[in-house]
């Protein structure tokens, strides 16, 4: 690692905590007492897509977990860990799954390439692709293509999340908890809402519905 770099990180949190203080003097001392964020956000480990800046959140406002493409992959107990506390303990209101385009993990899935442990990860990728797969083989510009399936990977990871036994729960409970599909351009830096947004079983396909007991 360059060490410059590296002592520049610590140079870094010295000046932003003082900006911090300068403007609240109990940032911190609000912070510590412990944290109720209204957002989950399920987004892409990309380093180009960091969650709270991207919405102009402060610390505290948003519980966020990444992956690469951001995946709601049901046997994933990290990602099934951070729901089901976001959900049953902090009791959040919104996810939003958000993608974005230009992801590392969806041009991998497109492609036959073998990129090691990385490959059992971006086979789940590929399964979107598949159900998609005569939409987007109908596009003929490569770009074009790439960037609808992002879109169709993020909506399909929405519907995942729907999906699990976290989420259904909560809305046999009466929770209002309502789920949205972003993606976000690292090259205009907007979010384009993709208008699957979700608050209740009955928009899932029957079969998905899971009859859960009180």
């Amino acid at each position: 690692m360059n060490s410059d770099f590296y002592k520049g990180l610590i140079e870094n949190n010295k000046e932003w905590v003082a900006s911090k203080l300068a403007a609240d003097p109990e940032f911190f001392k609000k912070l510590e007492k412990g944290q109720q964020p209204p957002l989950l956000w399920i987004g892409c480990s990309d380093s180009r897509v960091p969650a709270n800046e991207i919405i102009g959140a402060q610390p505290g406002e948003v519980f966020v977990h990444r992956n690469i493409a951001n995946m709601v992959v049901h046997s994933d107990m990290n990602m099934l860990s951070v729901l089901d506390y976001a959900v049953n303990a902090l009791k959040i209101n919104h996810i939003i799954v958000c993608g974005h385009y230009g992801c590392g993990g969806v041009k991998a899935a497109m492609e036959n390439h073998s990129y090691g442990l990385v490959d059992n990860w971006i086979r789940h990728i590929r399964d979107v692709y598949r159900l998609h797969q005569k939409t987007l083989e109908e596009i003929q510009e490569p770009q074009h293509r790439f960037d609808c399936f992002v879109e169709f990977n993020t909506r399909e990871q929405v519907l995942d999340l729907a999906k699990t036994s976290i989420v259904q729960s909560a809305w046999k409970k009466g929770q209002a908890l309502h789920l949205h599909g972003w993606v976000y351009g690292v090259g205009t830096g907007i979010v384009k809402d993709l208008d699957v947004n979700m608050n209740c079983n009955s928009q899932l396909e029957e079969f998905y519905r899971l009859e859960i007991k009180e």
